[in-house]
C-alpha cells in the first residue's frame, strides 16, 4: 500500500487539531481521524461548555450582591434549560470553527474509529467509517491524540448512568436542575461543577479522599479556597473513603468512611470527578508493543513512543491532563516530525480552576520546595489592598510567589481570586524565560490593575513591598 500522508492524527481535540494545522503549515500532507465531533472533549464536553455554564452561574449569583454596588433589581430568576442550551450552542459554534480550520489548512477529515496495525514507516491506520465500511491508510508518521474519559469505579457503584450518577457529560446537559448534589473529588472538574450548581442554589457537598481540597495546589491556596467556597455554602467532607454509591428512590446514597466512622450522604444526584482513564484500549497498542505506564502511553522528549513512526500527545500520554499541554505537545511533535530541531517539549504548564473564586498556579509549591530541600524566598500580596480589586468589589484572595534563594529565579506562583486564570500567564512567561526577582521587580505594571498584586508579591519576597 502506498503512503498517502506525511502525518495521520488520530483525535481532533486541542492537541490533535492543533498538531494537524501546524503540520500542514510546514508543508505536510495531513489527515485527521475523529470518531465523534471535531474539537474533541475539550470543545464539545469539557473546557469550553463548562466555562459557559460557569459564566451563567457567576452572572446569576452576582445579582444577590447588587446592593454592594449601589444597585437594585427584583424578580431575579433563571431558565435552566436556556442555560444548558447556551452552553451547548457555544460548544457547537467552536466545533464548527474547527471544521473551517481543517478546510482552510487542506487537512483531510476522516470520520470514524481508528485502530493500528504493524506498518512500514509507521503503523497502518484502519478506520471503521461512520458512513459504513472501512478504510486503511498509511503515513510516514502517526500521532495519537485520543484523549481520555471519566474514570469509573464499578466495584463501589461509581459508574455513570446518566440518571442519578453523573460523569462530566451528564453534568453538562442534565434534563433538570437538581436540588442537591454530592460531588466525589475536589480537583478542578469537581470544584467547577460544584461551583456552578451552587451558584444556582443547589445544596452541594464535596467529598475528598485526602485531608484538603484541590490537593495538587499549594496548601495555602487550598485552605483559602475551601474557606471561600464554604462562605458560598459548599460543604466539604475531607479525608473520606467512598465505600458505596447506590441509587435510592429518586436520589442517591453515598456511603463514606472517615477515620473508621461510617456515614451515608444523600442527594438527588452524584457527580463523579475522581479522575480520568486514557482512551488507549482497543486501538491495537498491545499488539504493536507500545510501552505503557499505568494505562498511559510512554513518550520521550519529542512525544515519540518506542514504536517507529508512532507519537502520542495530550491526556493519553500522561499528566498533566490539560488542553494547553496537549496543544503544546502537538505543535512540538508536528515540528519534530517535519524535521525541525525544536527544543525539548518540557515547559512550565499552568493549572487553572474556573470556580468562584478562581485558582491558578504554575511551578513548584511551597511544600514541594520543602520536600526537595530547596532554600526559597516567598512573597505574598492580598487583593484586599489592591486598588482595582477594591473598586471592583473583588477583594478575596491573594498572589503568592516562590523564588530560589540561591539563584533568585522565579520557580513557582500561586493565585486565588477574581480572574486570576487570566493573570497566571505572566508568571508562566517569567518562569519559561528564567526570570529572576530583579527582572520581575523591574517590570512596569499598568495601574490600576489586579496584576499589580503580582508585582507586589515579588517585591514582598525580598522585603520591598510598597502597599502593605
Amino acid at each position: 500500500m502506498a503512503v498517502e500522508f506525511d502525518l495521520i492524527v488520530i483525535g481532533s481535540g486541542p492537541g490533535g487539531y492543533v498538531a494537524a494545522i501546524r503540520a500542514s503549515q510546514l508543508g505536510q500532507k495531513v489527515a485527521i481521524v475523529e470518531r465523534e465531533s471535531l474539537g474533541g472533549i475539550c470543545l464539545n464536553w469539557g473546557c469550553i461548555p463548562t466555562k459557559a455554564l460557569l459564566k451563567s452561574g457567576e452572572k446569576f449569583e452576582s445579582l444577590s450582591h447588587l446592593k454592594e454596588y449601589g444597585l437594585s433589581a427584583s424578580g431575579a430568576a433563571f431558565d435552566f434549560d436556556a442555560i444548558i442550551q447556551r452552553s451547548r450552542g457555544v460548544a457547537a459554534t467552536m466545533s464548527k470553527g474547527i471544521t473551517f480550520l481543517m478546510k482552510k489548512n487542506k487537512i483531510e477529515v476522516i470520520e470514524g474509529s481508528a485502530r493500528l496495525e504493524k506498518g512500514a514507516a509507521a503503523p497502518k491506520v484502519i478506520i471503521d467509517l461512520k458512513a459504513g465500511g472501512s478504510r486503511t491508510v498509511e503515513a510516514k508518521a502517526v500521532m495519537l491524540a485520543v484523549g481520555a474519559r471519566a474514570k469509573a469505579i464499578p466495584q463501589i457503584g461509581l459508574e455513570a448512568d446518566g440518571d442519578r450518577i453523573w460523569a462530566y457529560r451528564d453534568a453538562l446537559a442534565p434534563k433538570t436542575m437538581p436540588a442537591s448534589i454530592v460531588v466525589i473529588g475536589s480537583g478542578a472538574i469537581g470544584i467547577e461543577f460544584g461551583s456552578f450548581y451552587r451558584a444556582l442554589g443547589a445544596e452541594v457537598t464535596v467529598v475528598e479522599a485526602v485531608d484538603r481540597i484541590m490537593p495538587v495546589e499549594d496548601e495555602e491556596v487550598s485552605k483559602a479556597a475551601q474557606k471561600s467556597f464554604e462562605k458560598r455554602g459548599i460543604k466539604f467532607r475531607l479525608g473520606c473513603k467512598v465505600t458505596k454509591v447506590s441509587k435510592s428512590g429518586k436520589g442517591v446514597q453515598v456511603a463514606i468512611e472517615t477515620d473508621g466512622k461510617a456515614e451515608t450522604l444523600e442527594a438527588e444526584v452524584c457527580i463523579s470527578a475522581v479522575g480520568i482513564t486514557a482512551n488507549t484500549d482497543g486501538i491495537g497498542l498491545e499488539a504493536l508493543g507500545v510501552n505503557m505506564d499505568r494505562g498511559h502511553i510512554t513518550i520521550d522528549g519529542h512525544c515519540a513512543t518506542n514504536v517507529k513512526g508512532l507519537y502520542a500527545i495530550g491526556d493519553c500520554a500522561g499528566a498533566p491532563w490539560l488542553a494547553h499541554k496537549a496543544s503544546h505537545e502537538g505543535i512540538h511533535a508536528a515540528e519534530y516530525i517535519a524535521g525541525y530541531k525544536t527544543p525539548n517539549v518540557n515547559s512550565p504548564i499552568a493549572g487553572c480552576t474556573y470556580a468562584q473564586p478562581q485558582v491558578a498556579s504554575v511551578g513548584i509549591t511551597e511544600q514541594g520546595a520543602r520536600e526537595a530541600k530547596r532554600e526559597v524566598k516567598i512573597g505574598r500580596f492580598p487583593f484586599r489592598v489592591n486598588g482595582k480589586a477594591v473598586a471592583a468589589g473583588e477583594v478575596d484572595g491573594f498572589v503568592k510567589v516562590i523564588f530560589d534563594a540561591k539563584t533568585s529565579a522565579l520557580i513557582g506562583a500561586h493565585m486565588i481570586g477574581h480572574e486570576v486564570t487570566e493573570m497566571i500567564q505572566g508568571y508562566v512567561t517569567a518562569i519559561t524565560m528564567e526570570a529572576t526577582e530583579e527582572d520581575i521587580h523591574g517590570i512596569v505594571y499598568p495601574h490600576p490593575t489586579m496584576s499589580e498584586a503580582m508585582h507586589e508579591a515579588a517585591l514582598d519576597a525580598y522585603g520591598r513591598t510598597i502597599h502593605l
